[in-house]
């Protein structure tokens, strides 16, 4: 890919992996960090030690905390900023970044107030340029130690999910490619809510069978309300789907998880968030979810119980209470 260049938005643990990762694949990756003392460890010391502490960066990767510097020479531009932050840094960008470029985004949440999917807020800074999500099950420390793993880049123009394929395909990293951009967005969104719930179960000691009827029931709730939104059903059943929600609900690595199991155990939201480094997108989305299931009068009942627990005040032992009190239908219809 002769004379390509990448700019990575954001130097979390999966902006700085991704960006490690299209850096094997192409001349030029730079990575944009908000602070500058984080900026210049990467590129001195090839680490990022907040958050990918004891791993080694490629050695061609480069790092700037100038956002101009960053995206004014990218021919593909890469988003990696927690949903909160989403708009304010692509609009700093957008006036740097050249006509047609496309935009990839790595956030896997919605845009509070205007319950925006990542994707449509590009489309509405950035019009005209293509717009991609690179999403799956992708934890980054398992990635950035080179375990194999897959994920999914979806873009409408299936011509430029194919270029982007390249770009991030690397090792036994492998990426494969969709057009279904809603359905991508909307099931890694709404899997960090269902990986609350999973955690929330381990939190309070209700079982392996119950954690898995909670992530069976979840993955029902989240493409129910998927292809209301306009995903595809096979997409919920893949990568981005079924792949990510199982990565999330297990993983002792995940945010969301450890959230939930933290609520399981009785600590208060704010205490739990407070002595986190990285954003764990489901606090946020179990609103903005329970916002989009009443507009697209879609019944989401373990997301409600996240949010009751969250927002409300409810207990994760009542949340749990709550859900098995549902009486049992046919499991076509199960919620």
């Amino acid at each position: 890919m002769p004379g390509l260049r990448v700019a990575v938005v954001g130097a979390g643990s999966w902006g700085t992996t991704v960006a490690s990762l299209a850096s094997r694949n192409v001349p030029s990756t730079i990575v944009w960090a908000r602070r500058p003392d984080l900026a210049e460890e990467i590129r001195v010391e090839r680490t990022n030690s907040r958050y990918l502490p004891g791993f080694r960066l490629s050695p061609k990767l480069e790092a700037t905390a100038d956002l101009e510097e960053a995206c004014r020479d990218a021919d593909a531009v890469v988003m990696g900023v927690p949903s909160h932050g989403f708009r304010e840094v692509l609009t700093a960008a957008a006036p740097h970044i050249r006509p047609s470029v496309p935009v990839v985004s790595l956030t896997k949440g919605f845009e509070q107030g205007s319950l925006d999917r990542m994707s449509e807020v590009i489309a509405e800074v950035l019009p005209g340029h293509p717009v991609a999500v690179l999403t799956g099950p992708n934890l980054a420390r398992e990635i950035i130690a080179g375990y194999a793993a897959g994920a999914l880049v979806a873009a409408a123009d299936e011509r430029i999910a194919g270029e982007l394929q390249k770009v991030f395909n690397s090792g036994l990293f492998r990426v494969y490619t969709g057009s279904d951009v809603c359905g991508a967005e909307v099931a890694g969104a709404l899997k960090n809510v269902i990986a609350i719930a999973s955690g929330m179960a381990d939190g309070v000691g209700v079982g392996d069978n119950t954690r898995a009827l909670v992530i069976t029931r979840g993955l029902a709730e989240l493409s129910r309300l998927g292809t209301a939104m306009g995903g595809r059903p096979e997409t919920f059943a893949g990568l981005a789907g079924m792949g990510d929600l199982m990565a999330t609900c297990i993983s002792p690595q995940s945010r969301n998880r450890h959230v939930g199991e933290e609520l399981g155990r009785g600590r208060a939201i704010g205490e739990i968030t407070a002595e986190m480094n990285m954003v764990a997108e489901g606090v946020k989305t179990c609103k903005v979810v329970m916002e989009l299931a009443t507009r697209h009068g879609v019944e989401m009942p373990i997301a409600r119980e996240v949010y009751k627990v969250v927002y409300e005040g409810s207990s994760a032992m009542a949340a749990y209470r709550g859900l098995i009190r549902h009486a049992a239908g046919t499991e076509a219809d199960i919620a």
